[in-house]
């Protein structure tokens, strides 16, 4: 696959003008349906990719965890991954290709190496296992010693023994900080190597059913519905041919990393020596902080209303489709307009228990979204059904899955049998354990769906979409039961803050990925699972042995919201919320009619994506940089129609990587500033976060 176009009929152009309004990478698409499948998932790459997986965790967790700055996985796509990803594609081209062709990366290789990296970046990221971990640390129990009258002694003889480490003596060297070697020594690791193990076999039977029901998902999806996954377009215009020179030899995408990367080069210098003027684009930057010039009443009420200009994050906008990029900048400004209403009618701004109940308009939506894709998908679970009762039946073609559609199933009988034994151990009830993690799988398929169809740049949920929520929503604390409750406050890390860093959408792009690049899905599969284990184990060493030499930080800090809420509800036992249901009916039925229209009207504009996303919190964080993208693109196809468009998307492509390849430089230069420091010196984090 060529960047290039070029006369010669072999050679196909990496940007495809024909291919509608996403901008789908047209060797992504198309396939050859005679080729050999590719060496893909071999002794050497696994092995390369173990090593990646503990250097990339140890990465996440100091930068994020430990100093919270320079978030590799608040968006989509992970810079972290590209960066490596980078790095391999420039050896094979530079090194293995001339010098040692015999030896170099396949396509195949490549991918397996940066599904695996991406899967372990998920678990170490920010809305993962670093809200996960501190609650295995013991959290609630020092913090309660500390701090008596804090009152978690309520609840704290809910948590289990063996799924938490409470001994004072293992936690005293950890949260004060008393040296990285203590880990290593006989009683430490003892005393951590039981819970660690328990949580990395959770991790493996969480992530094996989110991949069974991919396997299940990806034909309806990829073949039948035939989903654009924008999110693997630069990945996969990067390994094509196992990397090539013509991608790298495209003007229009050097102009482009010119550009992103002079600017993190100019903001970084900028950062370390503040005589340099900085050029500001973070959302966090206090001019760009429109609603505090907004002073009057009622308008007021919309609190903050951040500028964020972040070129990279314009550059992947432009890969949206243009109703999703309106309806996500469209739908955060019209939140804003709720919030203003609420204070017309005499509700105090930003209250969520009463109008304009956001995160309950929220939850609506994504239950009409998900079970709108389900409903699709009913003749293909039929048919696959048909398959699990009778492998040899001829309705579906499983041979060229991850594994056989009876396997899945059974693997996710299983993965459920784990995750259901788990928690009944941990003294939660048998009706709660099954309506917890029904919703945790719906709401994944859900994200799962919007990453394959529309991949958002981030799709941050932190106002409360999690099972908690739901169950105390429509049944109250005391019907929940507080021994449920604080056993959650574990589980914050999957079904809780934010899922951007949910794992379930990488497995379903990894498997696009290995689609189309012919690559053995038998072996993907394993890859998968392989990565979901050790990247719970590589997250929870870089977290013991970063907080025994950091003591208390940033991740800890990060961790008291989950603790005060059980202490809350405690306290103060919540019934269920009548008016609260009622907008989740009204939310659903909102998203339902965009749906309707969506099929009705070609000119309709709103997505129910857009409006599930951007009720929530987290389009703050790009809402504006979508409005520029969306201009850019509706012009761009209006006045320079495909044509243009062929040529602005390497344009994209090369901001996304001189942006992720500086910013990249810039967080890998503060770990060796801060080596030993207990304070941080900070480098330009070109990424919200």
């Amino acid at each position: 696959m060529s960047v290039v176009p070029n006369k010669d009929s072999s050679s196909r152009s990496a940007f495809d003008p024909t291919t509608a309004n996403l901008g789908v990478v047209e060797g992504i698409e198309k396939t050859d349906a005679n080729l050999v499948p590719q060496r893909s998932v071999t002794f050497r790459i696994m092995f390369l990719s173990t090593i990646l997986i503990f250097i990339n965790c140890y990465w996440i967790i100091e930068v994020e965890g430990i100093w919270h700055t320079n978030h590799a996985t608040a968006m989509s796509l992970f810079w972290n991954t590209i960066f490596f990803l980078l790095i391999l594609v420039l050896i094979n081209i530079f090194i293995l290709k001339p010098h040692f062709p015999k030896k170099a990366f396949s396509q195949g290789e490549l991918i397996t190496c940066y599904v695996m990296m991406t899967i372990a970046s998920a678990l170490a990221g920010h809305d993962s296992l670093q809200l996960g971990i501190p609650a295995v640390e013991g959290f609630p129990i020092w913090f309660q010693d500390q701090q008596p009258s804090l009152g978690w002694d309520k609840f704290n003889h809910f948590y289990p023994d063996w799924a938490m480490v409470k001994d004072p003596k293992i936690l005293r060297p950890l949260y004060e900080g008393l040296g990285s070697s203590i880990l290593y020594t006989k009683p430490h690791l003892l005393a951590w190597a039981a819970p660690v193990m328990i949580w990395c076999c959770f991790i493996l039977a969480l992530g094996s059913v989110m991949i069974c029901i991919n396997v299940i998902l990806r034909k309806q999806w990829m073949e039948n519905e035939k989903l654009s996954y924008p999110i693997i377009q630069l990945p996969m215009a990067m390994t094509a041919e196992g990397g090539s020179l013509s991608f790298f030899q495209n003007k229009t995408l050097w102009i482009g990393l010119l550009l992103g990367g002079g600017l993190d080069i100019w903001n970084g210098l900028a950062t370390l020596y503040p005589s340099i003027p900085l050029i500001p684009v973070r959302h966090d930057y206090l001019g760009h902080d429109l609603g505090q010039y907004i002073t009057a009443y009622p308008w007021n009420a919309i609190g903050e209303l951040p500028l964020p200009l972040y070129p990279f994050i314009i550059a992947l906008g432009y890969f949206l489709p243009l109703d999703l990029s309106f309806s996500l900048w469209f739908f955060f400004l019209f939140k804003k307009g709720l919030l203003v209403m609420a204070a017309v009618i005499g509700v105090e701004p930003g209250q969520t228990t009463a109008f304009p109940y956001l995160n309950q308009q929220s939850f609506g939506a994504w239950f009409a979204v998900i079970g709108m894709a389900l409903w699709t998908a009913r003749g293909h679970f039929k048919l696959v059904w048909e398959k699990v009762k009778n492998p040899r039946s001829k309705v579906l073609d499983d041979s060229q899955e991850p594994m056989t559609y009876r396997s899945a199933v059974i693997g996710i009988l299983l993965g459920m049998t784990f995750l259901t034994l788990f928690c009944l151990r941990a003294g939660m009830s048998l009706t709660v354990i099954l309506i917890y993690f029904g919703f945790f799988f719906l709401l994944s398929i859900g994200l799962t769906r919007i990453r394959a169809e529309l991949g958002p740049p981030a799709h941050e949920m932190a106002g409360n979409l999690n099972g908690p929520f739901l169950l105390t929503l429509f049944a109250g604390t005391q019907a929940v039961g507080m021994p449920n409750l604080t056993m959650m406050s574990m589980f914050w890390w999957f079904s809780g803050r934010g899922y951007r860093t949910n794992a379930m959408p990488c497995t379903l792009e990894a498997m696009k990925m290995g689609q189309q690049s012919k690559s053995n899905m038998k072996g993907m599969g394993f890859a998968m699972m392989f990565a979901m284990f050790v990247g719970g184990l590589a997250s929870f060493w870089a977290a013991l042995h970063l907080q025994y030499g950091a003591g208390i930080n940033m991740m800890t800090a990060h961790n008291w919201g989950e603790f005060q809420q059980v202490k809350t509800w405690s306290d103060n036992p919540v019934q269920p919320n009548f008016w609260g249901q009622i907008w989740v009916g009204v939310g659903a039925i909102a998203a339902l009619g965009m749906m309707w229209m969506r099929t009705r009207f070609l000119w309709w504009p709103f997505h129910p994506a857009g409006y599930a996303i951007a009720l929530n919190f987290g389009a703050e964080y790009y809402w504006s940089c979508l409005l520029i993208s969306s201009f850019l693109k509706f012009s761009i196809l209006r006045y320079g129609g495909y044509k243009l468009n062929r040529q602005v998307m390497p344009f994209m492509f090369g901001i996304i990587l001189g942006e992720y390849g500086i910013g990249a430089f810039w967080s890998l230069l503060s770990l060796f500033l801060n080596h030993g420091r207990m304070i941080n010196i900070k480098t330009y984090d070109f990424c919200p976060g």
